[in-house]
């Protein structure tokens, strides 16, 4: 077949025999650069109309996306194999031309090759997480394996395919011969301009494995609510609850101490603090917290608990825990708490709530200090000498 196509090429040199050399050259390689590009574009559309609802499906999306580059491709290589027929080019010309074309199709495979990766990586990522599953942990650690390791290959891909590329030109290849033949001082500078770059990099390697931190999870950075929005291969962005973006450097989740809520689970246990009056009704205000807490539809039923946690001269310091589903849903559910409560306690026991007493005499003239009468409530003291002592008799007798 080669052999077909070599003939039918110097047969349509010999039509032109009338034009300089070089002319027809060009246009010999013009032509079947077309052909081959349009071949290419023909092949694609086939592909495209494949039948199949879902098992077609990505070769649909992998060909529509990879369709320029494919046409890129065989247009190249009609032009390579078109080159050695044409005579109107020098030696070295033809040479030159031919790395041209090798140059540009090294790049054009890496860059199909990052394309072709990123929609099966895409394609597997939307298939997990179309799943409908009660704890997404195991959802959110492929996802941040898959998302981190896809852009550490792509950069590596894109490395090799540049380097791959360049390496086709002698004066190039000779140059980076050289150049790690006396890599001394030239390397270390390099090594210590790029020690920021391969820290993360790096970095990005440990969390994919390791896994601290996740897609979606919700991380305290600052004193922020921040979730985990993309992790990237040098740096992470953290969304805020009010739309701010942090950008930290993904070796700062090595380094340093954070807090993440939802690392092993994403269930998690609120606290809720009201401050009563000693005169509260603690059996009443637990039963009434027990009722509050069953119209919750927030509390998934795990954990709930009432106790007097902490008092000081004015008030008791009452705390609630309740467990929810996640961070979210833990704070809708204390705030959810705290409003019902409060007003159950102002409807049903208004004395439970906090009151400052002030007890206002004048002066007194004799220097008595302040009568038992005027304190509320009321002391029921003893009567005076009736105090038993510990043989039994009055202390007065």
């Amino acid at each position: 077949m080669t052999q077909h196509f070599v003939s039918a090429l110097f047969t349509i040199r010999s039509y032109f025999f009338w034009l300089p050399p070089a002319l027809v050259s060009v246009l010999m390689l013009a032509l079947v650069g077309g052909l081959a590009f349009y071949a290419g574009n023909v092949v694609t559309s086939v592909l495209l109309r494949i039948p199949g609802p879902k098992s077609a499906e990505l070769i649909r999306k992998i060909v529509g996306a990879l369709r320029r580059p494919t046409r890129i491709i065989t247009a190249l290589v009609g032009m390579m194999t078109t080159l050695p027929t044409v005579s109107g080019f020098s030696e070295s010309s033809a040479e030159n031309i031919g790395l041209f074309f090798q140059f540009v199709l090294v790049l054009t495979l890496g860059y199909g090759v990052i394309i072709a990766f990123r929609l099966m990586t895409e394609a597997y990522l939307t298939r997990i997480s179309s799943r409908e599953q009660t704890d997404d942990i195991t959802i959110r650690t492929h996802q941040t394996q898959i998302r981190v390791l896809r852009r550490l290959i792509e950069i590596l891909v894109g490395i090799v395919t540049v380097a791959s590329a360049l390496m086709l030109f002698p004066s190039v290849k000779q140059y980076g011969v050289s150049l790690f033949a006396s890599a001394g001082a030239a390397s270390l500078v390099v090594g210590l301009s790029a020690r920021g770059l391969l820290t993360n990099l790096i970095a990005g390697v440990q969390i994919a494995i390791t896994q601290p931190i996740r897609m979606e999870d919700l991380v305290i950075i600052n004193g922020d609510w921040c979730w985990v929005e993309e992790i990237n291969a040098t740096y992470v962005v953290l969304r805020v609850w009010d739309w701010r973006r942090h950008i930290v450097p993904i070796s700062y989740f090595l380094e340093n101490q954070f807090e993440n809520w939802t690392h092993n689970s994403a269930a998690i246990i609120g606290v809720v603090f009201l401050w009563l009056d000693y005169e509260a009704p603690m059996d009443r205000i637990r039963t009434m917290l027990g009722e509050v807490i069953k119209t919750c539809p927030l509390w998934d039923g795990k954990v709930f608990d009432v106790q007097v946690a902490d008092c000081n001269e004015k008030t008791m310091s009452i705390r609630i825990i309740a467990s929810a589903r996640n961070a979210l849903q833990s704070w809708d559910l204390r705030c959810d708490i705290r409003e019902k409560i409060i007003a159950r306690i102002k409807e049903e026991c208004p004395e439970a709530l906090p009151r400052m007493r002030y007890a206002m005499m004048p002066p007194s003239p004799t220097g008595e200090g302040m009568m038992d009468s005027m304190i509320s409530p009321p002391i029921a003291r003893p009567p005076s000498g009736s105090y038993m002592g510990p043989t039994g008799q009055s202390a007065g007798s």
